[in-house]
């Protein structure tokens, strides 16, 4: 496809980037913790921590790594935590240590777990000790030999980090009873590594820097291996088109979205650290008045979320009431922006809320729009640099400008493959290189792109990815269950919502019945919020049900 794209560029953006400008993840970090380093890194719960002490806690927990545990590169650590001040020190020393970046979910649930560290293989475990229950039970039989335990304050100085955990485990009761032989403290760990020191490892753009797990089509949770040049090539793309709207070393990010979701890992974690940015943690953005309470404190440049995170802070009282004359930056991805949202959005900041859109395989920045863009305008925006895009139909032949196809990606940010799924990979890629995103879309004669609809059956509840097999498998596993078929259909606060189709053994099972199965077995957004059971389900000529079906059918009776 030609790049029409490039003639709408905004004024300064290059049509290309140099993937070479950092030689890793790593030298990302290290060139801006030299250079900002008494900047203020990160900021949670009123605690700062600079880019020199961030240089120093990473420094130690690489250490750590490397000569009390033995890791070698290309090791696998996992980082299971909620945004908090030990999860860059958890990722960037690992990555310092030559290790891979497995992040966790904190909210799995242990089959979920489980799956994952066996899959990657992962040696290390680093959770905040709310979750360490869960650990507790999901390592079984898997790879981990050593789990490294923190609790939210204990980077806290003084009597505040004894406080906030005493307060979370005796009197919010958040921390349920754990027992893991050998696990450690994090700060004891630190202390340690600090004493040894590290050895830097070389690290290529070939090496594998994180493995990011996302869902598939056969309802196995796959690694996407995203390789250092795949990170510092789309840190690289979003610096060139945020470098004329920002200041190096005076901008502040409200960081709500969790750090291991590929969206505020890449743009809040990394890019903005690529500008010396500071990043505000949100721990629990599910509280909204604690939410404002704590935006009240600071006078934030910029902000990134989902749409269904900015309609829940602009229905909250506090919030309107904020001062936003230093925002500059509002960024929307991970799930489709809502055309009332962003005008309401607008209206109430002076700022609007441009759209961006991605996927976990390309790391994740595909499309996004100008930052000079002077309203919402309905489209996902226009690719970013480096990147090719191509519009397909069913037999992979490019279609005409103007008519929807599959999108298609290719570019320095997709992904190396799935994590020991070479046949999964294939599935994904064409002959010439280009990664299938799965989502019709379509362009106009500008160069904007408009998703039309999602060719996979995936779900989206509020950014994350959720897929019908999983479901469908969990279901299916209940004694009462015949049959069952798993669908996304709108949800006010969610974006969707997960429904079940179900045909039953016996008329015993019950809606409620259904649900508590699936949230015992489920994280909390994969669990259902509706239950209609059939005497049948549609069904193709060979026996596959026809989910499709079952979904149009429920939007003719909602028209």
């Amino acid at each position: 496809m030609e790049s029409i794209w490039l003639k709408s560029y905004p004024k300064g953006v290059p049509a290309t980037i140099d993937v070479n400008a950092f030689s890793s993840v790593v030298d990302i970090f290290e060139r801006s913790a030299k250079r900002f380093a008494d900047k203020v890194a990160y900021i949670n719960m009123g605690v700062r921590i600079t880019y020199r002490e961030l240089d120093q806690q990473t420094a130690a927990f690489a250490g750590y790594l490397q000569n009390d545990l033995g890791l070698v590169p290309g090791d696998r650590v996992a980082v299971m935590m909620p945004n908090c001040l030990q999860y860059p020190i958890g990722v960037f020393g690992t990555l310092r240590a030559g290790c891979v970046v497995v992040n966790c979910n904190p909210l799995y649930t242990v089959r979920e777990l489980h799956h994952q560290l066996k899959d990657s293989g992962a040696r290390v475990i680093v959770v905040l000790e709310n979750f360490a229950h869960t650990v507790e039970e999901a390592i079984v039989g898997t790879a981990v030999e050593k789990v490294i335990v923190t609790g939210l304050g204990d980077l806290f100085p003084g009597a505040k980090g004894a406080i906030v955990n005493l307060v979370l485990k005796y009197v919010k009761k958040m921390v349920p009873h754990w027992n893991i032989p050998g696990a450690v403290r994090l700060n004891g760990a630190l202390r340690r590594g600090a004493g040894t020191g590290f050895k830097p490892v070389p690290r290529t753009l070939d090496d594998i820097a994180f493995l990011q797990y996302t869902g598939g089509t056969t309802g196995v949770s796959k690694g996407a291996m995203l390789t250092h040049r795949n990170i510092v090539a789309n840190v690289e793309q979003a610096y060139a088109w945020l470098a004329s709207a920002v200041v190096e070393g005076e901008e502040l990010i409200v960081t709500a979205l969790p750090l291991y979701h590929i969206f505020s890992l890449t743009a809040n974690c990394l890019t903005f650290m690529r500008i010396g940015a500071a990043n505000l943690l949100i721990t629990n953005p599910r509280d909204i008045p604690g939410f404002a309470k704590e935006l009240a404190k600071y006078r934030f440049t910029a902000i990134t979320g989902v749409n269904t995170l900015f309609n829940a802070l602009m229905n909250n009282d506090d919030f309107r009431d904020l001062d936003f004359s230093s925002l500059k930056l509002t960024l929307g991805g991970g799930m489709a922006v809502q055309r009332a949202v962003a005008e309401r959005w607008q209206k109430l900041t002076g700022m609007p809320l441009l759209e961006a859109y991605g996927l976990t395989e390309t790391s994740p920045a595909v499309t996004i729009n100008p930052l000079d863009l002077p309203a919402y305008n309905g489209t996902i925006g226009l690719p970013v640099p480096s990147t090719e895009v191509s519009i397909r139909d069913d037999a992979g032949v490019e279609v005409p400008l103007g008519h929807p196809g599959e999108l298609c990606v290719r570019g320095p940010q997709v992904m190396a493959g799935y994590w020991q799924r070479p046949d999964e990979t294939k599935k994904v890629m064409t002959s010439d290189g280009f990664f299938m995103t799965g989502d019709v879309a379509v362009a106009d004669e500008q160069g904007f792109f408009r998703i039309v609809d999602r060719k996979k059956d995936m779900i989206l509840v509020s950014g994350f990815n959720v897929y019908p097999n999983e479901i469908e498998d969990v279901v299916a596993g209940h004694p009462g269950v015949l049959e069952v078929a798993a669908v996304g259909v709108p949800d006010e606060k969610s974006g969707e919502a997960v429904k079940l189709f179900v045909v039953v053994r016996n008329e015993g099972v019950t809606e409620a019945a259904l649900i508590a199965y699936c949230r015992e077995r489920l994280t909390g957004y994969k669990v259902p919020s509706q239950v209609e059971f059939r005497t049948e389900l549609p069904k193709t000529n060979v026996g596959k049900i026809l989910r499709r079906s079952l979904r149009d059918e429920g939007m003719a009776k909602r028209a």
